[in-house]
């Protein structure tokens, strides 16, 4: 999906990956030869804890801090920026219609819309995509997006805050496909998953021979690893969240290590086992597709034994999602920084591969 606002003329725009832990702000220059492309910009910044909260924005002053420290630390000056929505408020569909022609759906997709969505079709943003036709040439596949205008109005009005021009909202499930098709040949890859674990929310998105056929949203997500830690240790979230990713308290001394595996594995199940419903869900339902691959990303996937035991615990072949594979060689950026935070990119990335003036 993608919520297009006045075009501005301009080619390039920011990935302006807003979650609830950290902003990501990616700017990036495509090469048409070879699909590669090359990072220009890249700033990260931390978000207050709790200024988001299971998708509503509690501190929106702290949200707009935290995107303007994201576009000061990479050097942006383009203001033209896309930002990507997920959760409880954004409804994916793929429906099978009778054939009409684009103009025609146009015409009648908020009716059709109100026998998918859990929503009223006026409190909402609606987009779809025609995919390819079914064996039957009376009907046609149609992925149907829904967002709730409000979660829209929340991240139009930090961006204009922050000083920006919001071009275009889209699916963060959708963004993580575009930096995938970007990097991998998404075409042959068969039926993948993609699954981006962030601080509060996990996107899931299945793709066959690169077309969309099941997207969900989850919300046991990757603070629940740093809020484990947190009650196990006694010590602030942001101690904690530095742990989860393999480092130590803020004094420099060891933790205990038992106290945190303990901690980090049960959340580990925890985690596996929503998105393994997931994955089973839709090989229940789709009995022509068969997953081959998962591929993780967003910065919770980086929990130390999280892939190993995605693999063991789910029997598929597991490999971490790299939103920079095909980026060119940068001066710019150290490359162990950008190993670091190549996890956590894929939705910015995915905003970043979009041009204004493409629809």
């Amino acid at each position: 999906m993608k919520i297009n606002f006045p075009k501005l003329g301009a080619k390039s725009i920011v990935g302006l990956d807003v979650g609830s832990s950290t902003v990501k702000a990616v700017e990036l220059t495509t090469k048409s030869k070879g699909g590669n492309f090359e990072l220009t910009h890249l700033g990260v910044a931390d978000v207050a804890p709790e200024a988001i909260v299971q998708g509503a924005f509690l501190n929106s002053a702290a949200i707009t801090d935290a995107i303007r420290e994201a576009i000061e630390a990479g050097n942006i000056k383009t203001k033209n920026v896309a930002a990507a929505v997920s959760g409880h408020s954004v409804i994916v569909k793929k429906v099978s219609l009778p054939v009409m022609t684009r103009d025609e759906l146009d015409e009648q997709i908020r009716w059709e819309a109100e026998q998918y969505i859990p929503f009223d079709v006026n409190e909402v943003n609606l987009d779809f995509q025609i995919l390819d036709s079914v064996d039957d040439e009376s009907h046609m596949e149609v992925l149907l997006v829904a967002a709730k205008k409000d979660l829209i109005d929340d991240y139009v009005q930090v961006i204009v805050e922050a000083g920006l021009n919001p071009v275009a909202i889209d699916v963060a499930a959708f963004a993580v496909e575009n930096a995938f098709e970007a990097n991998y040949d998404a075409a042959n890859h068969g039926t993948v998953a993609l699954v981006n674990i962030g601080a509060q929310v996990v996107n899931i998105n299945i793709l066959t021979d690169g077309v969309p056929c099941f997207t969900r949203d989850i919300t046991t997500a990757g603070n629940q690893y740093t809020e484990e830690i947190q009650k196990a240790l006694s010590i602030s979230f942001d101690e904690a969240e530095r742990i989860k990713l393999g480092g130590r308290g803020s004094d420099g001394q060891e933790v205990v290590p038992q106290e945190v595996e303990q901690a980090m594995q049960s959340v580990t199940e925890t985690v596996i086992g929503e998105i393994s419903r997931s994955l089973d869900f839709f090989a229940a339902t789709s009995a022509d597709s068969r997953i081959e691959k998962v591929y993780l990303a967003g910065g919770a996937s980086r929990v130390s034994g999280l892939s190993t035991a995605f693999a063991e615990r789910t029997g598929l072949a597991v490999e971490t999602l790299d939103p920079l594979a095909r980026m060119l060689p940068s001066s710019k950026y150290d490359q162990d920084y950008l190993d670091d935070q190549a996890p956590g990119l894929a939705v910015g990335v995915g905003l970043a591969l979009r041009r204004v003036d493409v629809q």
